[in-house]
């Protein structure tokens, strides 16, 4: 059911775990409630923020505008033949749930993505990866409203304009589109990828591959590394791994013979901003009640009571010191608001 609530606590909706109010809160169950909305208040005009999961989120301060926040769920298969499935599923579907689904359905291509925090209608935006895969490899289209014209309007996987960690709708289309479903091309076909990292060490104690078990291995990885962010505070990965040069690089690995090193293509290398930040010696630094964690310097998380323009300021500190040191600049995966 649609619901219009004023001076909203969003404490509950980002997993930094910052209280923060919105004036306005809307949020929808279905289609044709936010065209409803959207037909009766034209929005383009004022100040808003299409939020999701929160999982990739830092209020700084008080939303004063529209929050929307859609509701929609389910997982629906659409079309299917002897290689693959295509899968619809609501902008509010958990990931991890929908990662679950197919792996106990037995449909692979999102197996290595296990335990992202966040929702389905997100994956698009950010292009979420891990572990040798990007959503981008997975996502066949995307449903959404444009909240200018009004139309529904369908991406096809070429117009989501999918890069590291970034998407059309990050770019030109920032905040100009309501995501409502998300249409995944499965495979029935396995084709695993378990080279990257440990999980290819860590699945021989299973004694087998297969998606059950890549799915554990993975669950078993994250968790070993990365807080709970009901448990503690936080959005995962605070910083996008830097792509530079590969001249750059090169001469940062000659200096730093430990440094992880990941080639992008034949003129850029990817770096480990985790490792430059330890490097720099934030792993496990506290300021008040804002945080750098004790295992993945990755990570910046809330202790306690830590207000948004606190962790902010870490994470400007963090970026200065890597950038002095090493002369790279870290470009934050988390959105300030």
């Amino acid at each position: 059911m649609a619901v219009l609530r004023k001076n909203y606590s969003l404490k509950n909706y980002n997993t930094f775990g910052i209280e923060a109010n919105a004036k306005y809160f809307f949020e929808f169950d279905t289609v044709e409630e936010i065209n409803d909305f959207l037909s009766k208040n034209d929005i383009i005009n004022i100040q808003y923020l299409l939020l999701g999961g929160g999982s990739n989120l830092l209020f700084i301060e008080d939303f004063n505008g529209l929050v929307i926040h859609p509701k929609i769920k389910g997982i629906k298969i659409i079309e299917e033949d002897e290689e693959s499935v295509l899968v619809q599923v609501g902008a509010n579907e958990d990931w991890d749930e929908f990662v679950a689904w197919a792996v106990e359905n037995n449909y692979s291509g999102i197996e290595n993505l296990s335990l992202i925090p966040g929702v389905v209608g997100a994956a698009p935006i950010q292009n979420i990866g891990a572990y040798g895969v990007e959503v981008q490899e997975v996502i066949h289209s995307v449903d959404a409203i444009s909240i200018e014209s009004k139309n529904s309007v369908v991406f096809s996987n070429m117009h989501c304009e999918f890069s590291y960690r970034n998407s059309v709708f990050k770019k030109e289309y920032k905040n100009q589109f309501i995501i409502t479903h998300v249409t995944f091309k499965l495979s029935k076909q396995h084709n695993y990828k378990v080279h990257y990292g440990s999980i290819d060490k860590e699945l021989e104690a299973y004694g087998e591959i297969n998606l059950k078990n890549i799915r554990e291995v993975i669950i078993k990885i994250r968790k070993s590394k990365l807080p709970d962010p009901e448990v503690l505070g936080n959005a995962g990965s605070f910083f996008k791994n830097p792509i530079v040069d590969k001249a750059q690089a090169d001469k940062l690995k000659a200096k730093h013979e430990n440094m992880p090193l990941y080639e992008v293509n034949e003129m850029e290398s990817k770096l480990a901003a985790g490792w430059l930040i330890e490097q720099c010696g934030w792993k496990g630094k506290q300021i008040g009640d804002a945080g750098v964690h004790k295992d993945q310097a990755l990570v910046i998380v809330n202790l306690g009571n830590a207000k948004g323009h606190e962790i902010l300021q870490l994470a400007n500190d963090i970026r200065k010191s890597v950038l002095y040191k090493f002369g790279v600049k870290l470009e934050m995966e988390v959105n300030a608001i």
